[in-house]
């Protein structure tokens, strides 16, 4: 037998092993033999088949064997187990940044990394809801732009947009490129952000990936170095969500008692919170004083209360006013 057919041979029975076998359907002799006729319609012998599981053995892919009136074999060595592949379809899932149609792309690649039997019991689980998820609109383009830019070290250049109330997109800064010193990617609530250095305001800002118009042009320009005290998971804490356009500021909360999960779920195990009374307990926060950040405490019905400084409760008070039409309030 040439050792091309050898090779060969080996590795059609690596892929019999990895889609139809696993420790509760693992494979006869027999019926290896018959996958492999007529699968890639090649007959080997019994013994053969031993010989080819030693090698795959040898070359570090575990092959479990049984015993029993017939020996049979399952492959053990896998990446993931039904659990970590469970979570990784979720995540995938959930995120409103991949698009539908990638997201079936990349559901169907994970199922790819265990057997045709667990790909079926996980496909049972898949339940698809009604979560909003971006247009496919080049963003995947625009990651690999970014991630080659942060590599090599580049300044980017891109536009920026919002959208009309025709749904119209409407280019930001009238058009002019934002020009970033790209330090980081970073996922944060529903959405992947782009960390650097902006040159228009001379500090270190975020931008929604989605939201950049088209591909990236990668300068020729070398970044301007990353601040010395720049820690990308502090900055991602401060921001809230990264919606900030303005200073970080600190504020005291009121809270109930019973939310201390969730605050410690937004800002951290870290949070500086002491206990008020049986009711309450006093939250310490850096933030942006952003409407993101309004939204979230409004959205407790009133179970946290802005204590301090009383220019943030102010500007609180004064868009609960706005959002309301009686007067007099």
């Amino acid at each position: 037998m040439k050792k091309d057919e050898l090779h060969a041979r080996v590795l059609y029975l690596y892929q019999i092993l990895r889609h139809y076998s696993d420790s509760e359907h693992p494979l006869t002799t027999q019926q290896i033999l018959k996958i492999m006729d007529e699968k890639y319609h090649i007959q080997i012998h019994r013994v053969s088949v031993q010989n080819y599981v030693e090698i795959l053995n040898s070359c570090g892919i575990k092959v479990n064997q049984q015993r029993a009136q017939d020996k049979y074999y399952y492959l053990e060595d896998r990446t993931f187990d039904i659990p970590e592949l469970k979570l990784m379809i979720d995540a995938v899932q959930a995120s409103r940044f991949i698009p539908k149609g990638k997201t079936n792309e990349l559901i169907d690649k994970l199922l790819t990394l265990t057997s045709d039997y667990n790909a079926d019991r996980l496909r049972k689980n898949i339940y698809f809801t009604n979560k909003v998820k971006v247009s496919d609109s080049g963003n995947y383009a625009i990651v690999e732009s970014i991630s080659k830019a942060i590599h090599a070290e580049k300044k980017i250049s891109f536009q920026y947009f919002e959208y009309d109330v025709n749904k119209k997109r409407v280019l930001r800064h009238d058009g002019k490129p934002y020009i970033i010193s790209p330090y980081t990617m970073s996922w944060n609530g529903d959405y992947y952000y782009v960390v650097g250095f902006y040159d228009g305001r001379q500090e270190v800002n975020a931008f929604r990936v989605d939201r950049i118009n088209d591909c990236p042009e990668i300068l020729p320009d070398d970044i301007i170095p990353i601040p010395e005290d720049f820690d990308p998971s502090k900055y991602s804490r401060e921001v809230f969500r990264m919606y900030g356009t303005d200073e970080i500021v600190e504020v005291s909360l009121l809270c109930n008692s019973n939310l201390m999960m969730h605050v410690i779920d937004q800002f951290g195990i870290g949070v500086d919170t002491k206990p008020v009374d049986d009711e309450h307990f006093r939250a310490t926060v850096q933030i942006y004083p952003s409407p993101t950040f309004y939204r979230w405490v409004f959205g407790w019905g009133g179970k946290i209360k802005i204590e301090s400084p009383s220019a943030i409760h102010e500007e609180y008070r004064t868009m609960l006013k706005n959002a309301i039409y009686e007067e007099n309030i």
